[in-house]
């Protein structure tokens, strides 16, 4: 035998003395342990499982045109709402897992709190295939498991849950639209009205100021008097130009242009070779003919030649008296100078003509243009107000107007998707009807009573080791020379080796015998369980679903 494992076997020895005791304590504690087994309630599970379908064929037909209405949304909303305490409470009535009367308000707050840990509400989502797929769009089974010591109930609550969680769904989306239905219509009026006083407000003022608002066609005021001025500035610039082409012309009506046309004009014979007379000009001239006759009869002392000298200097005098004048301007000196007979003279008149006439246009233009100026001015500084009034009623009713408009085109998207739910938009399928387990799903009483009969031999163990540590012995030469401290010289053996193994060999039997005992009271524990014998119940009931 090694060494090492002489401890051991000296402890597996001592605790051997009390292998009795240990065996009535591991008996006691299997009992004990089986018992508390037995008395654990059958739970049985009842399952449903629904597939919630938003893939129909109508869907692609109504975006844009319905309301798309979230069933996932909803169907987590009543999922919330099946775990509350009034919604459960109510289901858990119904079903019988609170008596009807006969609990105060704590005890039956305890039962729901119980039962909400009980019941386990799964989902599980198939997303459409495609790049263009919505992240909610597509099925989504949702699953019910609820254990209950009565199958009947399990199975009652689970099909009450699975009916709430369709029906509410289904009727809350109804009722949401009816709702959502109800809501547009009343909005609807309600703009409907502000917009029909709106439009009166609009119309009103209209009526009351047509003559003072600005046009829609013209601009508004400042606009109007930005043109005016423009126009303004641009009729006086003309008009500068006019009056400096004016200028220009009397310079040359007035100037030696004009004098050399009158001595052109002046020099003209008549038919009869005679210098025509009737301007100072041609009488200068008649004189002068007449005076070279004179000298080429006469000398310079003669009276006639004395005489066509003073008058031919008198003549030059009032000539150069009319030139004055013609360059003043005057109009008589013109016409007694012959110099408004010149074709150049007249010529010159007529574009000065032209150009007078212009400035009398460009003046009298000027004039209305500045009138509708001031005109648009004391309009601007008196209707601001007016404008602003204007604009405020006009924003106002465009508002309403929009509003209106979307407020009609979501009823009729709700209306549509009402209709289209109607139809058959979402379908409901049942995978899985509600049905309860034949066998209870817990305990696991063959785990547990394997367990317990594990349990109750390690302490029956534990027992005869402990009991030992308290009362040991010495059980051999090794552990009496570790004790002692000296070497062991001899070891006396037993006197009757054959009866003292005779007697070990009878008390081993013995002691199997007991063990076997307790592994058969485990088999026949194990044939209860399976029986159905339970502590205070009744074996299961038959399989039952819906």
């Amino acid at each position: 035998m090694t060494p090492k494992l002489d401890p051991l076997f000296d402890e597996v020895r001592g605790a051997w003395r009390y292998r009795w005791i240990a065996l009535l304590g591991a008996l006691v504690v299997a009992i004990v342990g089986w018992l508390a087994v037995f008395a654990l309630p059958d739970r049985f599970e009842a399952q449903a499982e629904v597939l919630v379908d938003t893939r129909t064929a109508l869907k692609p037909f109504l975006q844009g045109l319905a309301t798309d209405q979230d069933v996932n949304v909803q169907l987590n909303y009543v999922r919330q709402a099946l775990l509350a305490t009034p919604q459960l409470g109510r289901l858990a009535k119904e079903a019988g897992v609170i008596p009807a009367s006969g609990l105060s308000p704590a005890d039956e707050q305890d039962i729901l709190g119980g039962l909400q840990k009980r019941i386990d509400l799964t989902v599980e989502r198939t997303p459409d295939e495609g790049a263009d797929s919505k992240p909610n769009s597509g099925s989504t089974t949702y699953g019910i498991t609820y254990r209950d010591v009565s199958q009947q109930r399990a199975l009652r609550l689970v099909k009450l849950l699975m009916e709430s969680l369709i029906n509410e769904t289904l009727g809350g989306s109804r009722q949401g639209s009816v709702r959502a239905q109800e809501f547009l219509k009343t909005q609807i009026a309600d703009y409907q009205k502000r917009l029909e006083a709106s439009e009166d407000r609009l119309a009103a003022f209209k009526s009351q100021h047509l003559g003072v608002l600005p046009t829609q066609q013209g601009g508004g005021y400042f606009d109007q008097l930005q043109k005016e001025n423009q126009t303004i500035e641009d009729l006086k610039t003309q008009l500068l130009v006019s009056q400096s082409q004016r200028r220009e012309l009397q310079k040359e009506l007035h100037g030696d242009a004009a004098l050399s046309a009158a001595a052109t004009a002046a020099s003209v014979i008549g038919p009869n070779g005679v210098m025509m007379s009737g301007d100072t000009l041609s009488q200068i001239g008649q004189v002068q003919a007449h005076l070279n006759e004179l000298l080429l009869k006469y000398t310079d002392k003669y009276p006639d030649v004395i005489a066509a000298q003073q008058q031919l200097a008198a003549l030059k005098r009032r000539r150069a008296q009319e030139l004055a004048a013609l360059r003043r301007g005057d109009a008589n000196a013109a016409a007694l100078s012959g110099v408004s007979a010149s074709p150049v003279y007249q010529s010159i008149q007529l574009a000065l003509n032209k150009v007078n006439v212009g400035i009398a246009d460009l003046t009298t233009e000027l004039g209305e243009h500045q009138r509708k100026a001031q005109e648009l001015q004391e309009l601007l500084d008196k209707t601001p107000q007016l404008e602003a009034q204007y604009a405020q009623l006009s924003r106002d009713y465009e508002i309403n107007k929009t509003q209106y408009a979307k407020l009609l085109a979501s009823y009729d998207k709700a209306r549509l998707g009402e209709q289209a739910g109607n139809a058959g938009q979402v379908r409901f399928e049942l995978v899985q009807p509600p049905a309860v387990s034949y066998e209870p799903v817990w305990p696991q009483r063959p785990k547990l009573l394997t367990m317990v009969l594990i349990l109750a031999l390690g302490a029956g163990g534990a027992l005869a080791y402990a009991l030992n540590h308290l009362r040991p012995v010495v059980g051999s030469p090794m552990a009496l020379r570790q004790l002692a401290g000296v070497p062991v010289v001899a070891v006396v053996g037993c006197a009757f080796p054959t009866h003292s193994a005779l007697v070990g060999r009878s008390q081993l039997r013995r002691f199997s015998f007991a063990l076997v005992c307790l592994i058969a009271g485990f088999v026949i524990v194990l044939v209860l369980s399976y029986l159905g014998i339970r502590l205070g119940g009744t074996p299961g009931a038959p399989t039952v679903s819906a």
